[in-house]
């Protein structure tokens, strides 16, 4: 399977140019039929708590954006939005969509990232999604899920052998983004992919590193810190020989 990372500094707070800088971007990847797209946390407006910005009703703009990209790349899309919830809050969702328009996968964040505030403005998930792509199960999570390893083990038990991790990951912890991002994938015996933001906005600066870590921990593909769109493959044999070679996970009472 032929992946895609979009990696980008997010304008603040401004929809339209994040849709169009992303348009772009993905456009000098030229993916082929069938790829994986994945754009990063939040990637259209910045990660703003300023919820009468970022919140869009299920079907609006960048819902629309990532339908438009899906459709004219013949690719699944997964992409960061804020949709509404009770009370005034929003979900910090992780949105997957398939060439035909079916959504995969609509994953809310787990855990809110209570250092930004986050824990105000957005209600949390409860469960981890999963679909199939290019025989590929895949869990999207979302930046501060990184943090949790019984998380990653729920959609593993679930039956991921890829996690996706899409984030607004800021630079003074970005050793601790690395070294996680190859634990959960040395741990759960699967890829794990990073898609971080690069830049900065009002809060923080953001140091890119969009990471794709095989099985065993090795990184694949590492985009820098500049804006650019990076690529990897992943087999799915990869994945099946290698829990099979070293049954950690059957000893683990996962599988």
């Amino acid at each position: 399977m032929n992946t895609h990372l979009v990696q980008i500094d997010s304008v603040w707070e401004d929809r339209a140019a994040n849709h169009s800088k992303a348009r772009e971007l993905i456009a000098s990847a030229d993916p082929q039929p069938g790829a994986l797209i994945i754009l990063p946390e939040m990637f259209s407006t910045g990660f703003s708590m300023n919820l009468p910005v970022t919140a869009e009703e299920e079907g609006g703009a960048t819902e629309q954006f990532l339908h438009e990209i899906a459709a004219k790349y013949q690719s699944c899309v997964i992409g960061g939005l804020v949709t509404p919830a009770a009370g005034g809050r929003g979900m910090n969702q992780a949105l997957a969509i398939a060439p035909n328009g079916c959504i995969l996968a609509r994953y809310t964040k787990n855990h809110p990232f209570s250092m930004g505030g986050e824990d105000k403005a957005h209600v949390a998930g409860t469960s981890v999604s999963l679909f199939e792509w290019q025989g590929l199960k895949i869990a999207p999570l979302i930046c501060y899920d990184l943090r949790f390893p019984e998380l990653a083990r729920e959609a593993v038990r679930a039956g991921a052998e890829v996690l996706i991790y899409i984030a607004a990951w800021p630079v003074k912890r970005i050793q601790h983004w690395i070294t996680l991002l190859q634990a959960r994938a040395i741990e759960n015996l699967c890829y794990v992919i990073g898609v971080n933001r690069c830049g900065t906005d009002p809060q923080f600066t953001y140091s890119g590193r969009t990471l794709v870590v095989d099985p065993h921990g090795i990184i694949i593909a590492d985009a820098a810190e500049q804006e650019r769109v990076v690529g990897a493959q992943l087999d799915p044999k990869f994945v099946s020989n290698w829990r099979c070679q070293f049954p950690a996970l059957k000893d683990a009472g996962l599988t």
